[in-house]
């Protein structure tokens, strides 16, 4: 792969599938999805989607997907504050297999504007 192409995938620009946060919010109800928090720990732990999984962008590999015991096969949600660090989330996760990755649509800021629960 080109030194271009690998820096492309890590720019926070371009389309991705999408999620809102109401159908996310749906979704988790039916226990049928898996969350990927790319924020900081420090983010994370203020405020996230109960259920989430912290890895920060900066350490989204293979190995720490294993680690957290990420399925491929499970529909995977990547959120971040606005959705600009999920963009590259979602391209590292399709890059590893993942078949059904979206990116929550307007990121933990939408998710907050509708006041949907969250845990610390």
């Amino acid at each position: 792969m080109s030194i271009l192409k690998k820096l492309c995938q890590w720019l926070p620009f371009g389309k991705v599938p999408e999620m809102s946060a109401q159908e996310l919010h749906k979704r988790l109800q039916k226990n049928d999805i898996q969350i990927v928090d790319v924020r900081s720990k420090m983010e994370w732990h203020k405020s996230h989607v109960e259920g989430s999984k912290n890895l920060p962008i900066t350490s989204l590999s293979i190995d720490t997907i294993k680690q957290l015991e990420l399925s491929p096969e499970i529909t995977t949600v990547v959120i971040c504050l606005s959705a600009h660090r999920s963009i590259p989330g979602v391209r590292k996760l399709k890059q590893f297999g993942f078949t059904d990755v979206y990116q929550l649509e307007g990121g933990m800021l939408s998710w907050w504007k509708l006041s949907l629960p969250t845990s610390k």
